[in-house]
């Protein structure tokens, strides 16, 4: 006999990536806060994964948290990344999503967000390490990129892809690899006009991207933004989910005690 299918989970499911460098604890007291109130307690589950280490052979073997890296800085919008890096990531964050879905969550109920390399997909991570006979090396690793391609690649309509600060990871030869159902995920994209490491014309020619592929991409500019998350982007984005998953009438948000601000490690 059959086992019986695990009955729904309730409410959404937000997997939250971090940029290179950081980890899911740094990045969760950035974005739980906006998710606290008692309203949303049953609403709204988050998840927050800390990358793999890594030993970078071109600084002595230091071991940083990672998703994938990238050897030059600024990202524009013809940089080129190892691919397969970012499909082992991509195929991590995959297994998060099936497990989810696999404990009784629907597809359209869960969503992929990143910063930096976790928005390198989607986020993305950015570390500059100084030194080595006074020369600069810089190692990315993106989470919002990782977001969207792992939104990209996935085979079915998830609830929708929060990018900051990222760009598409993938040659657009990829297009062909992503689904009509994938090609339903909406997206909302961060970008700061200022960013000097994701150049804003890498944002823009991501979205754009997606929207050749048919997709909904809407794409928030800041003119005096750098490579950083803000609290003005975070309330949008807080509510961006709560109207996706039908959510209204909070009245009140818990936010951090201060103004939000994060950034990839320099």
């Amino acid at each position: 006999m059959a086992a019986a299918p695990p009955p729904p989970a309730a409410g959404g499911f937000v997997l939250f990536l971090h940029g290179s460098g950081g980890s899911g604890e740094e990045i969760g007291a950035e974005v739980a806060p906006y998710f606290a109130a008692p309203e949303l307690a049953s609403s709204v589950r988050l998840s927050f994964p800390t990358a793999p280490t890594a030993p970078i052979a071109c600084y002595g073997a230091a071991v940083i948290t990672a998703w994938f890296g990238i050897a030059e800085v600024p990202i524009t919008a013809k940089t080129v990344r190892d691919e397969k890096e970012v499909l082992k990531a991509v195929e991590y964050v995959h297994g998060l999503i099936d497990k989810e879905i696999a404990s009784g969550t629907s597809p359209s109920d869960i969503f992929v967000c990143g910063l930096s390399q976790g928005g390198k997909l989607p986020s993305f991570i950015c570390i500059y390490i100084r030194g080595l006979s006074n020369n600069t090396v810089s190692v990315f690793i993106f989470a919002g990129a990782l977001a969207i391609a792992s939104v990209l690649l996935y085979p079915k309509t998830l609830g929708g892809c929060v990018v900051f600060s990222g760009s598409v990871p993938l040659r657009k030869s990829f297009a062909d690899k992503v689904s009509p159902e994938a090609r339903k995920t909406p997206v909302l994209w961060f970008h700061g006009m200022a960013d000097g490491l994701v150049l804003f014309e890498a944002g823009h020619a991501g979205c754009a991207f997606l929207e050749e592929l048919g997709m909904t991409c809407e794409f928030k500019a800041y003119p005096t933004l750098g490579h950083s998350i803000i609290e003005e982007e975070l309330q949008y984005f807080q509510q961006w989910i709560l109207n996706r998953l039908g959510i209204s009438g909070i009245t009140e948000t818990a936010r951090p005690s201060s103004s939000s601000q994060h950034k990839d490690l320099q």
